[in-house]
């Protein structure tokens, strides 16, 4: 039997309170809207994984300088002792982690964002194949890291203190190989799985239980294929969650709730090198090779929960390492060997809008429309894109003697630009001083 409910003005009846329930119960039990197509962000703070929130490459910061200084941005620290390495940082609530490879072993260090160190520890060995050092950065995930080290030994870190929480050989349970440069993925946490690409005899992409490491589902191999060098992006399409990436020869994605293969299609490279993330465009991809076919924007479509893929247009952008981001609608990115340079592509025709032949290819970042990039000649610069060109605010040299394998990505966090290139990392100040204060 309903009561009244007792208010500061008196007691409501049974009848308006039952009235009351029944309202507060049909608005409960509506069903929630659709969650909106695109990029899936983590939902951790900062910079938890490989090129940001949503593994796009774009920064949210504002308040950045918008040129800099001829010598370059202030410098507040260098640290050093960090291996032979091409991983950028990963940082999240005041704490850096980063990879390099020390003597036999990948050392997976954690410093405070004053640059002291609080600890580090080994996942594995080093590569020592050809281009040695460490390739993948750590994700991070309530309090935990996931790394994929050179030889494909995924292991959980706890992120406070280093210890090792579990390990999987990934080419003994999938049947995976040795590839030729060593496996670089970036690993992707989508809520309790980690998504692993071993491109095995039993699995070209599987999800491991990030608290135990057992598997949850597997993608079946893609034909003969093998694993390549990318990192997978997950995004919303269509009301079915997806997570897209590269094998050796293809590119392919899957449904993130039990892996299921979706689509694939065929991407021949002259060494069977696909590194850079496919870029999600509104309902379409952007996919990218070097020495291969052009590459193509493919649009996805819905057919009864299957998706189906059709090229718009192609593109000469031959990504190798660097990355491409989208932005105001246009792809950017630097091609590859006879490609050398950087581009903006015509987001409707594929076809480049202008181009920048004096910056070698490189690592790309944008924050408030601005590109920071790091050449892999060990340059730095900030570029505006503009209707039809690139303008220069800054550029600098950060590594002398123009080396060829500066291949990390830039990162930002809390207004300071970290760069890297093996043994250092470089922090600077790129937040922009507040306007001085008028004293009448």
């Amino acid at each position: 039997m309903l009561r009244g409910t007792r208010t500061r003005r008196g007691t409501i009846g049974p009848a308006i309170a039952a009235f009351a329930a029944a309202c507060a119960f049909a608005h409960s039990a509506r069903p929630a809207a659709p969650a909106p197509d695109g990029l899936i962000a983590s939902p951790e703070p900062d910079w938890p994984q490989f090129r940001g929130p949503r593994r796009d490459g774009i920064c949210d910061e504002a308040g950045l300088l918008d040129r800099w200084p001829e010598a370059g941005p202030p410098l507040l620290r260098r640290d050093g002792g960090l291996g032979r390495g091409w991983s950028s940082p990963v940082i999240v609530k005041g704490q850096i982690w980063i990879t390099g490879d020390v003597g036999d072993e990948l050392r997976i260090f954690a410093f405070d964002l004053a640059g002291r160190k609080t600890w580090e520890t080994p996942n594995g060995r080093a590569w020592k194949g050809s281009y040695p050092g460490a390739r993948a950065c750590p994700a991070y995930s309530e309090g935990r890291l996931f790394h994929m080290n050179a030889h494909g030994r995924v292991a959980c870190i706890e992120a406070a203190t280093g210890a090792e929480v579990w390990a999987v050989d990934t080419f003994e349970r999938f049947g995976a190989t040795r590839i030729p440069w060593g496996h670089s993925e970036n690993l992707l946490v989508d809520g309790d799985r980690v998504i692993v690409t071993p491109g095995g005899r039993k699995a070209v992409m599987a999800a491991l239980d990030k608290r135990t490491g057992e598997v949850v589902w597997t993608t079946g191999p893609i034909g003969e294929d093998h694993a390549s060098y990318a990192s997978p992006i997950l995004f919303r399409f269509g009301g079915i969650r997806q997570i897209a990436s590269y094998s050796a020869r293809h590119s392919f994605a899957v449904d993130a709730d039990t892996g299921r293969l979706l689509w694939t299609r065929p991407m021949a490279t002259r060494f069977d090198v696909l590194v850079a993330m496919p870029v999600y465009c509104d309902g379409s991809l952007f996919l990218t090779g070097p020495d291969g076919d052009d590459a193509e924007l493919v649009r996805l479509f819905v057919e009864a929960r299957a998706i189906r893929t059709e090229r718009l247009w192609t593109s000469k952008l031959n990504v190798l390492t660097g990355g491409a981001i989208r932005l105001d609608g246009a792809i950017y990115g630097s091609g590859y060997r006879w490609n050398n340079g950087w581009f903006r592509v015509d987001g409707k025709t594929g076809g480049f809008a202008y181009e920048m032949r004096d910056l070698a290819s490189g690592g790309v970042l944008a924050a408030e429309g601005l590109l920071y990039i790091l050449s892999e000649r060990g340059e730095a610069a900030l570029l505006r894109p503009g209707a039809d060109r690139f303008e220069t605010l800054g550029r600098f040299p950060l590594v002398p003697g123009r080396p060829n394998d500066a291949w990390a990505h830039p990162v930002i966090h809390g207004g300071r630009l970290y760069l890297r290139h093996h043994e250092s990392l470089w922090c600077f100040d790129i937040r922009r001083a507040p306007p001085a204060r008028i004293v009448r």
